[in-house]
Parts: structure tokens; C-alpha cells; sequence
């Protein structure tokens, strides 16, 4: 009986230890601050949380959002001016910069449109440094499946060093050559490829789960220790 119970203490406690579920780090959605009903209209201020939304070589506007945003005031961020065909492999898009201090088990999530003529292959880069230096990202390849298509797209990044605790994080979205060649594909395959083509984003969200405290992991090994030590006086 005792034993039980020290094991279901031990349990508590592990659980305990556990990181929390994620809870939202920063949001955009990209709809104006004072609803106004225009989708041109927009800001790439944070909706939720602390961050900053950058381009990378490309201009925009806004325009119509994702149809999973609000009906009122559904606004999405409009990137064009994208390189030449053959040229800047992953250099240009939008990057979405944000803290992680505190956190971990990073989760990014964003949805996006690809015009006819944009670039099929979207990818995933993150920095550990503020934007100093970019680096691919695990599993962080996309590609779109036919043009004028929002795409509903999400990244781990749980596996990369550096991503945790770190107040100069950020992600980044940018275009890049087919693999193994050296040319862009049109998200239309009907299509030419064109750097006036355009890339949409919306419903851009970073999320994570807060780190333990220092003092959890001593209440867990004091519960491993007491089930450890009923299971040696009952060998």
C-alpha cells in the first residue's frame, strides 16, 4: 500500500516536471488595429504578444485574408518583388521575428497563399541571432499544390539547438529553387514563373511551452529516489 502510494507520488510529481501545453509566444493576423472592413487596409503589428514582422527583400500591401480569418475585417499580408528566375536562391520573402525566453518546444504556424506565377518551393529558415545569420530549418520544406491556394502549413522546431530560451529568435519564409536545380518553379504549373508573382501570408502564430523551474526537476528526483528506495526494501 505504501509502495502505491509513493509510486503515485512519484507519478504527481514527474508530471509535475513536464513541460506545460503550448501557449501562444505572438499572433499576427494582419487586420487593421480599429476594424474598418477594407482588406486592403492592414498592420504588421502583432495581434497577440511581442514581435516583429519584416520583409526580406520583397515590398507589400495588404489584401484579402485566409478564409479561416475574421469575415469583418480580413486582411493578409501581400509580398511581390521576388528574384529573377535563377537568382537569390532563399534570400526573399517575409521573416517573423520573437522571444523565446522562458520557453520551449517551439511550434510555428502561418497560412499562405501562392499566386499562379509565385514560387512553388517555400523555405522554412530560423536565426538564432536577430536575423544575423539564417540556417534551413528540420522537415522545413513546403511546396503548393496548384496557384491562387491558401495552404495551412506548421513546423516543429523542438529539434533545434538554440530555438529555446532565446530572446533573438525568429523564423523566415523564403523562396528557393526547385531541389536539385537552379530554377524557381510556378506554384501553377500552367504558369511562368515571374518575380511580380505573389506570396499571401495570414494567421501567423508562434507558440511553446514555458520552461520547467529549476526547482521541479529536484522534486523529481526526490520521487524517483522514494520509489527507488520502497522497491529495494521489497527485493
Amino acid at each position: 500500500m505504501i509502495q502505491n502510494l509513493l509510486a503515485g507520488a512519484a507519478l504527481a510529481l514527474i508530471s509535475a516536471t513536464l513541460p506545460a501545453h503550448a501557449v501562444v509566444l505572438v499572433q499576427w493576423n494582419f487586420n487593421s488595429v480599429v476594424a474598418d472592413g477594407n482588406t486592403s487596409t492592414g498592420t504588421t503589428a502583432p495581434s497577440f504578444g511581442v514581435g516583429t514582422a519584416a520583409l526580406q527583400g520583397t515590398t507589400a500591401s495588404f489584401a484579402t485574408g485566409s478564409p479561416t480569418d475574421t469575415p469583418v475585417d480580413n486582411s493578409g499580408w501581400n509580398t511581390t518583388g521576388y528574384p529573377a528566375q535563377g537568382t537569390a536562391d532563399k534570400t526573399e520573402g517575409a521573416a517573423f521575428f520573437f522571444s523565446t525566453a522562458g520557453f520551449t518546444n517551439v511550434q510555428f504556424n502561418w497560412e499562405q497563399r501562392h499566386s499562379n506565377t509565385s514560387s512553388k518551393y517555400a523555405q522554412v529558415q530560423y536565426t538564432l541571432n536577430g536575423g544575423a545569420a539564417w540556417a534551413d530549418a528540420p522537415i522545413g520544406l513546403f511546396l503548393a499544390i496548384g496557384g491562387d491556394t491558401w495552404h495551412s502549413r506548421s513546423i516543429d522546431l523542438t529539434g533545434v539547438a538554440g530555438a529555446d530560451d532565446n530572446a533573438n529568435f525568429g523564423v523566415r519564409v523564403v523562396s528557393t529553387f526547385r531541389p536539385g536545380t537552379m530554377a524557381y518553379d510556378p506554384s501553377n504549373p500552367g504558369s511562368t514563373y515571374g518575380g511580380n508573382g505573389t506570396w499571401r501570408f495570414d494567421g501567423v502564430v508562434a507558440s511553446a511551452a514555458p520552461i520547467p523551474e529549476p526547482g521541479t526537476y529536484a522534486m523529481l528526483l526526490a520521487g524517483l529516489a522514494a520509489v527507488a528506495f520502497v522497491a529495494r526494501r521489497r527485493g
